[in-house]
């Protein structure tokens, strides 16, 4: 119909700019840009509207309307843009033009669905999504041309509706949607949308529990986002930092969404940017940070409660009761709490979230068990359902932990520790698939509690020989897991060796240019984001390896001949050791856990000090004496309670906590005393056992920037007929990645680093770069023996349950049998004549263990090595 007084020409341009402010306005949309989305939404419907009433004028005011009611529901009104959405289907329904139309009313049904979901109405808006899919279909049935553009649609489509059903726990529906879409969409060549539902799918592995094939589709949706639509990325770090909290890597989590935050908040997605502060508040939790959690969960709970999403804002506020309930459990229960939490329960049931309505009847559980109310409890755990076979695992550990606590609370601790065993048996199955060995570390974060509760119960029974072969049997069931596994060989792929190459090269100037003086900021900044890249990229893996069992007494004490193993344990401020000797295992209580740990840091600060080649003497002789003080109060506590059971055999050590950093021969009892650390008595047996890849063969290797390596190298040559030496020129990183393959003992003097923050880029610093324990934990057959001449290599990062990550832990890990490694800091001139004498008394015959204890008896304050492994 013509527009008396409009040219033909105008009508047309009008269309044309209208389509264009449309195609603008839903980039902008796309790219979390909605302000400026809504801007030029506007003004294409001013435009739009300004056109004579043909089918194109109306397709392009439909299209323009259908965006702009999604922009204005995800930025300010919920109930506005879905108003908006119900009106235009309703124009719709005359709209002349059959194909179009139906294409317009999928593309309303699609839009209120996915609104419908973001706020958590998933079931709701399924019906709304089949809707869509249908008209999509009837669309192509009725379409001319070139089916390209129709086809993105419905891609589009299918993908966010196999969301739907993954969450709605339909996985066979989930799969064939998303299945057909990325098959739909290769064929058509849309990027973009193989992307999209390659997101989605691993959206719904994440729920059904498939941690490494979830993170192997998000790293394949990464890939293709950055390259074709980077607007995406933003909500696919979100999902990242889901599966990283499933997997317990809390800290990582942390990280991961204090960048993606400042990003949220000025784009002013408000779905988005609350999820983002929910997600942060749940790593701050796992971490014990209760403060930012409760602040991070509140703030999310607002903008959720603003912008209409009830099922959100109440998955906001039980973050918020999470940490109300933890601080109760740790002091006083406030009266109100556990009616608070019940009202939550039901208000959560109410809205369709099953396992979040159980998880807040649980909580209310535990607050009832500390009250002493214990029939009450019962009444409530009664009523939680047995749980999903999607059910989150942190979801499942709550219930055995429930369920144990109810026992103790009964009078039985046999039934507490049968849930303990059950509820970690459950965990250890989810370890068992993962497929990098932060993520089988980081899987203990769950545990703990289970733990905690476990060892709790056994020490507060007696000291007699059974409590304390039941409890050596639960601390090897809950801590160091990472090293019961036999790892499978793995190769590098391109990709993961360009990223660690690209860290290389960053540390690499990162160096320079403190050296320089120049500003580092933005270059630790890059340095960070390559180290995390990498180590995403090696999650997606297949299983880090074949679980082994767990060790038994009998076990530990058919192999340790002579030797004594001691394995130190704590509960809240309770110190303990384990000790099996002479086939027969003991108990002894050492006292408050908190005296020991930070007499334990005080010891490593002094030797850290202690460490430079040209200390004034004065100063050397106050910081010695600090030194021994703190020795002599770590023997008081840790060893000397030991010696009527443990005489001067050797000693197998199995540490705790902050007890890591000690260097065991500084500690009267050990002087002179071969002695091994492990992180648990099951790797050790792993390390100990005959069966083994054979190896061949010595190698040398001389890192740049050491005054005494090049004397020390030469001088260690002759004690090895069959030496391997890589001088500083030739000590590259694939030339000392590629020698380390399959050779008996590997010796490296260089510089080195301990990365707190990320422990697997912990370095040895070679001629062309850092070597990382990243790399090091991947060589196809690790050295049967190494020795580390560089500071701090024996450190560890140590996560929940005692779990130690670091450059000498990633070679046992990887199935090295003995590392020698400094735990403190160490001075080139002591490092080199500790490594000549421990050299001599090897190529005299001398074990590792019993090598290094003569080397570092002459000086053991600045000879800080530690034997790790088999000894």
């Amino acid at each position: 119909m013509d527009v008396p007084g409009q040219p033909r020409a105008d009508r047309v341009g009008a269309v044309d700019r209208a389509r264009d402010l449309h195609r603008r306005g839903k980039a902008a949309a796309t790219a979390d840009r909605h302000p400026t989305a809504i801007r030029l939404l506007r003004r294409g419907l001013t435009v739009a509207e300004s056109a004579a009433d043909d089918v194109s004028a109306l397709e392009v005011r439909a299209r323009i309307l259908s965006t702009l009611a999604f922009c204005v529901a995800e930025t300010s009104s919920l109930d506005d843009g879905m108003a908006m959405l119900l009106d235009l289907r309703v124009e719709l329904v005359d709209f002349p033009d059959p194909a179009l139309r139906e294409e317009l009313l999928s593309l309303v049904d699609h839009n209120r669905a996915v609104l419908l979901c973001r706020v958590g109405r998933v079931a709701d808006g399924i019906p709304l999504f089949d809707s869509a899919v249908v008209h999509t279909e009837r669309g192509l049935a009725k379409h001319v041309g070139d089916p390209t553009g129709l086809v993105d649609w419905f891609v589009t489509q299918l993908s966010n509706r196999g969301n739907a059903h993954g969450i709605v726990g339909k996985p066979d529906l989930a799969v064939k949607d998303l299945n057909r879409a990325i098959e739909l969409a290769a064929q058509h060549g849309l990027h973009a949308r193989v992307g999209i539902a390659t997101h989605a799918l691993g959206n719904f592995l994440q729920r059904t529990g498939d941690m490494p094939a979830a993170l192997r589709r998000y790293e394949e949706a990464n890939r293709v986002f950055t390259r074709h639509e980077p607007g995406l990325l933003l909500r696919l770090r979100l999902d990242q930092a889901e599966a990283m909290l499933s997997v317990g890597l809390a800290d990582e989590a942390g990280r991961h969404l204090d960048e993606v935050l400042p990003e949220m908040r000025r784009q002013r997605i408000v779905q988005d940017h609350a999820e983002a502060e929910l997600f942060r508040g749940a790593a701050a939790l796992l971490e014990g940070e209760l403060r930012t959690a409760r602040r991070m969960a509140s703030s999310a709970n607002r903008r959720l409660v603003r912008r209409g999403s009830p099922g959100w804002a109440a998955v906001a506020a039980l973050m918020v009761v999470r940490v109300d309930v933890q601080r109760a459990l740790d002091g006083r229960v406030p009266a109100k709490l556990p009616a608070r939490v019940l009202d939550l329960s039901g208000q959560l049931a109410s809205l369709r979230l099953r396992d979040e309505a159980a998880t807040a009847r649980m909580l209310a559980v535990r607050l009832e068990l500390k009250r002493g109310r214990v029939d009450e409890a019962a009444t409530l755990l009664d009523l939680v359902p047995k749980p999903r076979a999607i059910a989150p695992i942190d979801h499942r550990m709550l219930l055995r932990l429930c369920r144990a606590e109810l026992a103790l609370a009964r009078g039985n601790p046999r039934g507490a520790l049968a849930q303990a065993k059950a509820g970690l048996t459950e965990l250890g199955r989810m370890r068992d698939r993962m497929g990098a060995v932060e993520l089988v570390s980081g899987t203990a974060l769950h545990g703990r509690e289970l733990g905690d509760l476990a060892v709790r119960v056994i020490l507060d029974g007696d000291d007699s020989a059974a409590n304390a072969r039941r409890l050596f049997t639960w601390l090897e069931r809950t801590r160091a897991q990472m090293y019961r596994y036999d790892p499978v060989e793995s190769t590098v792929d391109t990709e993961l060796r360009e990223r660690i190459a690209e860290v290389r090269r960053l540390s690499r100037a990162l160096i320079r240019a403190r050296l320089d003086g120049a500003p580092t900021s933005k270059l630790e900044l890059r340095y960070a984001a390559g180290q995390r890249d990498a180590m995403r990229l090696g999650w997606s893996a297949s299983p880090w390896g074949k679980p082994r069992p767990v060790a038994t007494p009998e076990d530990v004490a058919a192999r340790l001949g002579d030797r004594a193993l001691v394995s130190f344990a704590h509960s809240a401020d309770d110190l303990v050791a384990v000790v099996i000797v002479a086939g027969r295992t003991r108990l002894v209580r050492l006292g408050p856990a908190g005296l020991a740990m930070e007499a334990a840091r005080r010891l490593h600060a002094d030797l850290n000090a202690l460490a430079p080649d040209h200390l004034p003497a004065p100063l050397a002789q106050v910081i010695s004496a600090s030194a021994r003080r703190e020795a002599e109060k770590l023997d008081d506590v840790l060893l000397r309670p030991l010696a009527p059971l443990v005489g001067d055999r050797e000693l197998v050590i199995v540490p705790t906590g902050a007890l890591y950093v000690v260097p065991w021969a500084t500690l009267p009892s050990c002087a002179a005393r071969p002695t091994v650390v492990v992180p648990s008595a099951t790797a050790w047996l792993s390390t100990t056992r005959e069966e083994r890849v054979p190896t061949n063969g010595v190698l040398l290797v001389r890192g740049p920037g050491l005054q005494a390596a090049q004397g020390e190298i030469d001088s260690l040559a002759g004690y090895h007929v069959d030496a391997k030496l890589l001088g500083v020129g030739d000590a590259k990183v694939n030339a000392v990645l590629e020698a380390l393959d399959g050779v008996e003992l590997a010796h490296i003097a260089a510089h080195g680093e301990h990365e707190q923050d990320n422990a697997l880029f912990s370095r040895l610093e070679l001629v062309d770069g850092a070597l990382f324990a990243h790399e090091v934990g991947r060589v196809r057959r690790p050295p049967h023996r190494v020795v580390l001449a560089a500071c701090e290599l024996a450190l560890n990062r140590i996560r929940p349950g005692d779990e130690p990550l670091g450059f000498a832990g990633a070679l046992l890990a990887a199935g090295a049998r003995t590392v020698v490694a400094a735990s403190s800091k160490v001075g080139d001139e002591p490092s080199a004549a500790a490594m000549a004498e421990f050299h001599r008394n090897l190529a005299a015959g001398a074990s590792p263990a019993v090598a290094l204890a003569a080397a570092v008896a002459v000086d053991p304050l600045r000879r800080p090595f530690v034997c790790l492994g088999s000894g």
